[in-house]
């Protein structure tokens, strides 16, 4: 059953287009900014975890009555490695960057000591370790670029074969608008990036995707269909969007209810994976309608086939009728 407001909707999605270009442009100028500023600030244009980075993280489980700023006097004080809550009020993560010439077995002994030798904190229990090296963090990189990469150029191939091309630059478009605005706003607010991160970006390419295969798999509809290909292309287009336009409320409304109750309850271990997959979510059904359809639209407009292009052309020549001069 559907909801009453979408019986029928006829809503002018694609008039709102030029809208949506400038919402688009001042968010993404706003993430951008805030790379560049993040490469000044932090030394990178993202504030990459250890699993890139390199080095050691460290879980440790407070007493009841210390606090994190006794943890961090005993850790050096404004010299001490980052510091942030990781899950109960009493868990802390530590993240020491990797130092030349010492192992990170020596940075984990050296912070335990430090902690041990701390009169404020009379005891504590390590939860977790973790090692990476620098070239182990390097690698990652690489390969989660090539992912993002070979997923554009599968997305391509896949709608070129199964649609047409001008549907897989539209669709690919759109994606790029996806992880760019994802990674501004994972830039602005300097969530960590970690390998559960690039996996949520990963999931957000599919969902996005998906989400755009049905709105364009009910523009070719509609095109096959007698007289589809004559009719003006933002009518169609914008008929098609409001035709599926309850499957994707519904679709995004459920996923955002589960994905806000991960956030809820789910604790500080995938919080930032479920703030990137909502992030991803609202950006992707936003970007299948303002984004990807309107891209198409201007492909199609600017670079249809000749027949298309003939008709247009033929439509535009044709004199209109004079008016009749009343008697």
């Amino acid at each position: 059953m559907q909801f009453w407001i979408f019986r029928n909707a006829k809503f002018p999605f694609l008039n709102w287009r030029r809208k949506a270009y400038w919402v688009s442009g001042v968010v993404l100028s706003l993430g951008i900014l805030a790379m560049v500023v993040n490469v000044f600030a932090i030394g990178n244009w993202q504030s990459y975890g250890v699993d890139f980075t390199g080095g050691t993280r460290i879980v440790v489980e407070l007493p009841e009555g210390v606090v994190e700023g006794d943890l961090r006097e005993a850790l050096g004080g404004v010299e001490a490695p980052p510091i942030t809550r990781f899950g109960g009020e009493r868990e802390f993560t530590i993240r020491a960057p990797l130092e030349e010439g010492v192992e990170s077995e020596e940075t984990a002994e050296r912070i335990q000591a430090q902690i041990l030798a701390s009169p404020a904190i009379p005891d504590f229990e390590m939860l977790q370790i973790e090692f990476v090296g620098p070239t182990i963090g390097e690698e990652l990189q690489q390969q989660a670029l090539l992912a993002i990469l070979l997923s554009f150029l599968a997305t391509l191939i896949y709608l070129a074969m199964r649609f047409e091309f001008r549907f897989g630059v539209a669709s690919v478009i759109a994606t790029v608008h996806d992880i760019v605005l994802t990674l501004g706003f994972l830039a602005l607010f300097r969530i960590e990036i970690s390998l559960p991160t690039v996996a949520a970006v990963l999931t957000i390419i599919g969902y996005s995707l998906n989400d755009t295969i049905v709105v364009f798999d009910r523009i070719r509809e509609n095109l096959n269909k007698k007289g589809g290909r004559r009719e003006d292309p933002l009518k169609l287009i914008n008929r098609s969007i409001n035709e599926v336009l309850p499957r994707t409320v519904l679709t995004s409304g459920t996923t955002l209810a589960v994905l806000f109750s991960l956030l809820i309850l789910g604790g500080a271990v995938i919080r930032d994976f479920t703030i990137v997959l909502i992030l991803g979510v609202v950006i992707g059904t936003y970007s299948s309608i303002f984004v990807a359809s309107p891209a198409l639209l201007e492909i199609q407009e600017r670079w249809g086939t000749k027949e298309e292009a003939e008709k247009r052309k033929r439509k535009k020549a044709r004199p209109k009728k004079e008016e009749a001069i009343p008697v």
